[in-house]
């Protein structure tokens, strides 16, 4: 799928959790301007629909907007309604899967053991959430690498400006960015330059990852 090969290419997906309705304005403004391709909002998020609606609009073609935290086929089904363009889990439940594969709207649920991982690809994820990596480790990652190298990893948990080669060096494709890039004093005042300058910096290391 054309999302999955770009995800490949552009690295990073921002998470954007428990924002308001008025907060999403200037969070997507410094998001996109700071160079992120992929922009998740949770499904957990008050008026997470509305957000998506919003940012389809406001950054078609510039930005792909998808959902996270998509527990189950109807909220699969209201986010794809509203234009979520890929979704995400933090969990493997196959009929979300299989319902978004039936839309044709990429999906890439979440999977801690070996087992869900390759449960998950089987499926039909192209990419697997490894999740929570924070707790997991880098090490995880590399140990995933021997006899699972074949199915491409979001990592999500625990990535800073400093470790994120580091992610890639395990073997992660991609990687799930939230707080790292929406700092609570940047949403407090509506700092859309610093919510940039942060987003540009991870753009850019990862490019060079």
């Amino acid at each position: 799928m054309k999302l999955t090969t770009e995800l490949k290419h552009e690295k990073i997906v921002a998470i954007v959790r428990g924002i308001t309705r008025e907060q999403a304005d200037f969070v997507g403004e410094g998001l996109a301007q700071g160079g992120v391709r992929f922009m998740e909002v949770t499904m957990n998020t008050d008026d997470a629909l509305h957000m998506i609606q919003a940012w389809r609009t406001r950054y078609d073609e510039a930005v792909y907007v998808g959902a996270g935290t998509v527990l189950d086929v109807d909220m699969a089904k209201e986010a794809i309604a509203a234009g979520a363009q890929f979704l995400i889990s933090p969990n493997t439940d196959l009929s979300v899967i299989e319902y978004a594969l039936e839309q044709g709207i990429d999906v890439w649920p979440g999977a801690m053991t070996p087992t869900e991982i390759v449960a998950a690809y089987a499926a039909g994820a192209e990419i697997v959430k490894l999740f929570p990596t924070a707790s997991l480790g880098l090490s995880y990652i590399r140990e995933l690498q021997g006899p699972l190298n074949h199915i491409p990893l979001l990592a999500t948990g625990g990535v800073t400006l400093d470790n994120l080669p580091d992610y890639f060096r395990a073997g992660a494709a991609a990687v799930g960015l939230g707080n790292a890039l929406l700092p609570k004093d940047a949403l407090l005042t509506g700092n859309t330059d610093e919510i940039k300058r942060r987003t540009a910096a991870f753009v850019e290391a990862a490019k060079r990852s």
